[in-house]
């Protein structure tokens, strides 16, 4: 069996600290390993370690202030954390500067050596509202011997090209880090479900809790089943995903009956679709 035990921590940060959000994981990571030894992975939300205030409390250019570069110290002490904790860490996203002064919005991913293993700059900011650069790529991850593992963070869930490039791009859970105040936190949560059974993998849709954000975090299996769905307020999702369960969904279909993922891969390099400029490329397996 190739198996992916997940934590995922829907919580608050220190707002206007992030030294001291920091410093709150930095305690927290170990204590979460020792409650659930067989845990891989641990994952925050969106924006977490950058510790914005309020949507209605944020004064503007918040996010520049407290912006870091990638690498640096903060990937460092990242790095220790996720090494003392022997765990994947994936801290959420942090406010990070870039070329030429541009802020992007960045997931990060920390091997249980301490190693940055992958970044991811969100490719859809919630315009206007979010004034971040957008990225222009997305990023998977491999776990060694379990799988391969995609990066969205909250609006990209909103664009069904996000899923199925990850998807594409060999990825069998995507991990969605998101920072939702808003009323459309139904809306997101029926998104995700969809891109679960769209492209027949998991999708752990973890949200801040209140008083940050609206909660609900919620994990999707890849026929769409809702494996877990947590409440408001502060509350840790622990759940082992089944890798195998993508190539059986993929492989006998949704319910046993719909292959749509064998259906693209077959069928997609013969189907026109100018809206991209072409048709569905073989899929890269590397």
């Amino acid at each position: 069996m190739r198996t992916l035990a997940i934590a995922a921590l829907q919580t608050a940060p220190v707002f206007r600290n992030p030294e001291a959000t920091l410093a709150a994981l930095a305690e927290r990571a170990p204590r979460v390993r020792a409650m659930v030894p067989g845990t891989q992975l641990l994952l925050l939300p969106e924006l977490h370690l950058s510790a914005p205030p309020p949507p209605l409390d944020e004064r503007h250019g918040y996010g520049r202030e407290v912006a870091v570069e990638i690498p640096g110290p903060l990937t460092e002490a990242l790095g220790e954390i996720a090494r003392a904790a022997g765990l994947w860490l994936v801290p959420g996203s942090v406010f990070e500067r870039g070329e030429g002064g541009r802020i992007h919005n960045t997931c990060l991913v920390l091997s249980p050596d301490g190693e940055l293993v992958a970044r991811y700059r969100k490719v859809f900011p919630w315009q206007p509202q979010e004034g971040c650069a957008p990225g222009d790529r997305f990023v998977t991850f491999d776990i060694p011997e379990v799988g391969r593992v995609g990066v969205s963070i909250c609006y990209d869930g909103s664009f069904p090209e996000t899923a199925r490039q990850l998807a594409w791009m060999g990825a069998e859970v995507i991990l969605q880090p998101s920072l939702t105040t808003t009323s459309d936190r139904n809306q997101e949560i029926v998104m995700a479900r969809a891109n679960a059974i769209f492209n027949q993998l998991y999708v752990v849709s973890l949200n801040a809790a209140a008083p940050a954000g609206l909660g609900r975090s919620a994990i999707f299996d890849p026929e769409g089943i809702v494996r877990l769905q947590a409440g408001d307020s502060e509350e840790l999702l622990t759940d082992v995903l089944d890798l195998d369960a993508v190539t059986r969904v993929r492989h006998f279909g949704t319910a046993g009956v719909s292959r749509m993922w064998e259906q693209i891969e077959r069928q997609g390099p013969s189907v026109h679709l100018p809206m991209y400029g072409g048709s569905v490329r073989p899929r890269d397996r590397a």
